[in-house]
């Protein structure tokens, strides 16, 4: 009897987790339904060829194995487990839609051109095989098409219009964790499991993390237990939660100043649309709270905003070909980049940013804004595609949606024009940590510098060096900029690269305008500057 019966197949890649998950409760529902007729295997596929090529860090690696590994133990608790396929999708497929019996598959839809085109060619797979297959959009609280759509095929390319579309969009009802399966059968084993009883279990730390010495501390477990377990942590405080200003959280704590819910969200340990609820539920017990963009439905909301332009660019993650971004010519440095990835560009503040995110796989939003700023539009004129890349292979919660929308938002390429507003690596770290404790931490090179020229050790004699413990040029680097002097040529740059397009766009020649332009000095302060060309908003 069993070996007659056919599979429902439910197949994570995102939305790791058993709770708000449609896709899922599909196939369980079926199954309960109709018992006699159906097994269910839950899947990940896992290509072995990726550990090799694809460019993910260590930390990232371990959220990963242990995201799995949770996600069998809730699976369990529903009577069923997850089988870890090994193999690429297509040749995965094209294998259990047989030996298995496959009549339904069912997955969360993506946006990623590279997953759009999977997906593509795996139902067309199913087709001919005679699967059935069923998406369900739950990466995100709006369907991307939807608003897409709402707006008449466009992407809304403000934050303010977006909002205005989706104020009229119902909200997908939160599920629970299904019912778990009433008949307890095991699907019938393929040849692979005959031949190997571990064939489909999780991968071990040891096979997927194939750099263990790159791991730092640590400091956030994946899986959806942890995920839900922060986000009652962090809901705790409803005060907390409905003043909550990102501006006025500070980039440079020892400890997170915010959720650290972003790697659960990215993984899909976490609902969005559950978070976006529980956040409803306190506003409505606390009619004095913030709003977006600067409260935390706006942060939700800021990724929302980010997937559906995305979702209308397959070219989002880069400067060429891309409707939303500014061609801008940037410069190739390599020897800056590399200070810059690892850290040692001779500002404490930066340099320390960077080492918090190689060590722990995480670092504030604000702190991101410091750090791209930098390496772009502010001081050393490098392409924001380098940044996204490190950014891509570091980050816990790594998205390329995301990633790529605040990279071209923090370069000026695109979204936000007010390119003479440049980050001081310098003064932005006092404002919220004037000891320099967090440069202590990460840089514990200038641990004895005191706190007058920890943020910039070139001040210090070399005689006061040498009695702090850290000479530069010999155990700390000179910096590799003058961001007094260079980021004022690259307003310059800026203002130039903006001209150059207004003209492409609009087919005329500009004369060269002379306007007072503010520009943020490394002092934090603003003052008055005479700026070549204009900075008008790009308009679409």
């Amino acid at each position: 009897m069993d070996g007659r019966k056919s599979t429902l197949v439910h197949w994570f890649r995102k939305g790791l987790r058993v709770h708000d998950n449609p896709a899922l409760s599909q196939i369980f529902y079926a199954a309960n339904a109709s018992p006699e007729k159906f097994s269910v295997r839950p899947i990940f596929i896992l290509d072995p060829g990726i550990l090799d090529w694809m460019q993910v860090g260590a930390n990232r690696w371990r959220f990963l194995q242990q995201t799995l590994q949770d996600l069998d133990e809730q699976l369990r608790k529903l009577n069923s487990r997850l089988f870890v396929v090994r193999g690429k999708p297509a040749e995965v497929f094209s294998r259990i839609f047989k030996s298995w019996s496959v009549e339904l598959l069912t997955f969360e839809s993506d946006i990623e051109p590279y997953s759009l085109a999977r997906d593509a060619s795996i139902q067309k797979l199913a087709k001919t095989e005679g699967v059935k297959v069923v998406t369900h959009c739950s990466h995100t609280i709006y369907n991307p098409e939807l608003v897409l759509a709402k707006n008449l095929g466009k992407a809304p390319i403000t934050y303010q219009k977006f909002l205005s579309i989706v104020d009229q969009l119902k909200i997908s009802k939160v599920l629970e964790v299904p019912e778990k399966l009433k008949v307890v059968v095991k699907p019938p084993k393929d040849d692979l499991e005959l031949g190997d009883l571990a064939a489909y279990d999780c991968p071990t730390m040891e096979q997927l993390v194939k750099r263990p010495e790159e791991l730092g501390p640590n400091k956030f477990p994946g899986g959806e237990t942890e995920a839900l377990r922060r986000m009652d942590e962090s809901l705790k405080d409803e005060v907390w939660v409905a003043r909550f200003e990102k501006p006025n959280t500070a980039p440079n704590s020892l400890e997170p100043s915010t959720t650290v819910l972003s790697p659960y969200l990215k993984f899909g340990c976490l609902s969005a649309r559950l978070f976006y609820q529980r956040l409803k539920d306190i506003l409505k017990r606390h009619t004095k709270h913030s709003h977006p963009p600067v409260s935390l439905i706006g942060q939700l909301m800021w990724r929302e905003f980010y997937y559906t332009v995305a979702a209308a660019e397959p070219n989002f993650d880069r400067m060429l070909g891309n409707v939303y971004c500014l061609q801008i010519p940037w410069q190739e440095h390599p020897d800056h980049l590399e200070a810059w990835t690892h850290g040692r560009t001779g500002y404490p503040f930066i340099d320390a940013i960077m080492r918090q995110l190689r060590q722990e796989g995480w670092i504030h939003h604000l702190a991101r804004h410091a750090v791209a700023c930098f390496l772009t539009r502010g001081d050393l004129w490098i392409s924001w595609e380098e940044g996204q890349r490190v950014f891509e292979q570091l980050l816990l919660d790594q998205d390329w949606a995301l990633n790529a929308g605040n990279w071209m938002w923090l370069s000026a390429s695109a979204f936000f024009h007010q390119y003479f507003r440049v980050y001081s690596p310098v003064a932005f770290g006092k404002k919220t940590d004037p000891q320099g404790n967090y440069i202590r931490k990460y840089v514990p090179e200038l641990a004895k510098y005191p706190k007058g020229c920890i943020y910039e050790p070139w001040k210090a004699t070399l005689a006061d060096q040498r009695a702090y413990g850290c000479v530069l040029g010999t155990d700390y680097p000179h910096r590799i900029v003058k961001h007094e002097v260079v980021h004022k040529e690259n307003i310059k740059r800026m203002s130039a690269a903006y001209k150059v397009n207004r003209e492409v766009r609009t087919g005329k020649e500009e004369e060269d305008s002379f306007e007072e332009k503010p520009v943020a000095s490394t002092s934090g302060k603003r003052k008055v500057r005479k700026a070549t060309g204009s900075a008008a908003k790009r308009k679409r």
